[in-house]
């Protein structure tokens, strides 16, 4: 496969150091977005996933102000943003309101947050990294905490795989075999706080909920089980990251040639293209997958 790879694609691919850093993060974190993304199918909240992206852009710029590295920013937010949201509203009208009122004000600030960052730091691409990612000029040090907290989150899905699916699948059926629904709901909005908010730093703030929803629902469409499906989402993103990355290297060829193309175009591409390929797949519509669990 490599070889084959190697004939097709520009040469020194697999010597950039760069690049072989933006493969192991860019495994790490689709494969957890892919995962944690069939849950927050499940659970209808693609909205609030989509809105930790977007209030994670004011912790980034605030960090980016502050001297400091915007991953902090990014997940620090994301994580606290996530926490309210959670505990805001018993139900999901209610979430959505008060999330979207939250996001609108997060996304002024940012907006302003953003435009600090051009004046008074030297950064002259703080706007395009916070927005549309950098993947490959992630510091080591930071690479290594990023993959750290996603193995981290990972784990911490697994142990919690079984009473967060019969949280979402039955709240009353969980509380009776004594699942705290309230706290499974707070661990796990930790956990789609860690993926979204590290997915930023590989497709950016506005495009993170590409690697959360996009092969979550793909897989969707093709499986019932969910378990079975975290594992296509996983690989669905983890091959669109793949080839978005390997693209974005060999477009340095393309016109305007010594230039390329940005890895924040191409991932969300493939991802849709996937999604839509799926779909054409489908032989016959059947139900969500949360339906064909709660018959299982």
């Amino acid at each position: 496969m490599i070889e084959i790879l190697r004939a097709i694609v520009a040469p020194g691919l697999f010597h950039s150091g760069s690049v072989l850093s933006a493969l192991w993060i860019g495994t790490v974190v689709a494969a957890l977005s892919g995962m944690v993304g069939v849950f927050v199918v499940i659970r209808g909240q693609s909205f609030i996933g989509h809105a930790l992206t977007d209030i994670g852009t004011v912790g980034a710029s605030g960090a980016i102000l502050a001297g400091i590295n915007l991953w902090y920013g990014f997940v620090a937010m994301g994580l606290l943003a996530g926490g309210a949201v959670e505990t805001m509203g018993a139900r999901a009208r209610d979430r959505d309101i008060e999330t979207g009122l939250v996001l609108a004000f997060a996304m002024g600030l940012g907006a302003l947050l953003l435009y600090f960052d051009t004046l008074y730091t030297s950064n002259a691409n703080v706007t395009m990294q916070v927005l549309f990612g950098s993947i490959f000029v992630i510091a080591p040090a930071i690479a290594r905490i990023l993959i750290f907290s996603s193995m981290a989150a990972l784990i911490l899905l697994m142990i919690l795989y079984r009473p967060l699916l019969l949280s979402t699948l039955s709240p009353d059926l969980a509380q009776t075999r004594g699942v705290s629904v309230r706290l499974v709901g707070l661990v796990f909005v930790v956990v789609m706080g860690i993926a979204v908010e590290n997915g930023a730093l590989v497709v950016g703030a506005l495009l993170s909920t590409a690697l959360l929803i996009g092969p979550a629902s793909t897989a969707i469409q093709l499986v019932s089980k969910p378990i079975t499906a975290m594992a296509v989402a996983a690989a669905v993103g983890v091959a669109a990251t793949w080839i978005g990355i390997i693209l974005a290297y060999d477009s340095f060829n393309w016109p305007p040639a010594g230039h390329g193309w940005p890895v924040s175009f191409f991932i969300p591409a493939l991802i849709t293209a996937f999604y839509l390929l799926a779909r054409l797949m489908q032989r016959r519509p059947r139900p969500a997958l949360a339906a064909e669990s709660r018959v299982r």
